[in-house]
């Protein structure tokens, strides 16, 4: 039985969980897939046929433990931790991060998954659908900036709330990452203390939120601005 406590709701039509693994598939790291939240294993099952190797890291002890039993002589390695302490410098090989994450830590792992040492090829979330759009909108928010900043971003296909078990109040929606290699596009931490003031107040002006704002940008609101505009802005003030 899912665990609402933990955001637990699980995926069962293949179809959608094979078009999410085959979102997954990047050249150059079809050895490592890194599983977040595996669950009962519905994704992992897709996941397992693609790649050479899954290793699912799942917070819950029990499904963790029951997981390997489910996929006997597969390669497949299950951690039971929480993502969001998982060591990633422990991975030496290409790899890809897939998961079916809950709403209540998805700006916290897509934070974890974008400033590891050792970045992924590629980013595959299932999420709240709001929340996807939201990192892709023009309507910009810290989110979508910390997101554009550090990777390519598209939307995948949009999920039903009645394809899970249990069902979810809202519509899902996949989010595909790729982060940049070099690093973010934009990497002074100065700028992105700029952005948060910016949104302290984000239905207010500029000019209410950031002291000496020059007068080009004082009548925006801070969704306005994208990032390129952000760091002409962050130039010009400092």
């Amino acid at each position: 039985m899912a665990d609402k406590s933990l955001g637990q709701h699980w995926l069962k039509n293949r179809e959608i969980l094979d078009k999410i693994a085959d979102l997954a598939v990047s050249l150059g790291a079809e050895g490592l897939c890194v599983e977040i939240g595996p669950g009962l294993g519905t994704l992992t099952s897709s996941l397992l046929k693609r790649f050479d190797k899954v290793l699912s890291v799942e917070f819950d002890p029990k499904l963790a433990a029951n997981l390997p039993k489910s996929f006997p002589g597969t390669n497949l390695e299950v951690i039971n931790e929480d993502i969001l302490k998982f060591d990633f410098s422990t991975i030496s090989d290409n790899y890809v991060v897939v998961g079916n994450i809950p709403y209540y830590i998805t700006s916290p792992i897509i934070e974890k998954v974008l400033t590891v040492s050792n970045l992924p090829e590629k980013v595959v979330l299932l999420m709240q659908k709001e929340v996807a759009e939201r990192v892709c909108s023009d309507k910009e928010s810290v989110l979508s900036l910390f997101v554009k900043n550090r990777a390519r971003v598209k939307l995948g296909p949009v999920v039903k709330k009645e394809e899970f078990e249990p069902a979810p109040k809202v519509d899902s929606q996949v989010l595909i990452l790729e982060p940049f290699k070099d690093g973010p596009k934009y990497p002074d931490e100065k700028l992105f203390k700029l952005i948060k003031t910016a949104f302290s107040n984000p239905r207010k002006k500029l000019k209410h939120n950031i002291p000496k704002v020059p007068e080009e940008y004082a009548d925006l609101r801070p969704e306005n601005l994208h990032l390129d505009d952000y760091y002409r802005l962050f130039c010009a003030i400092i």
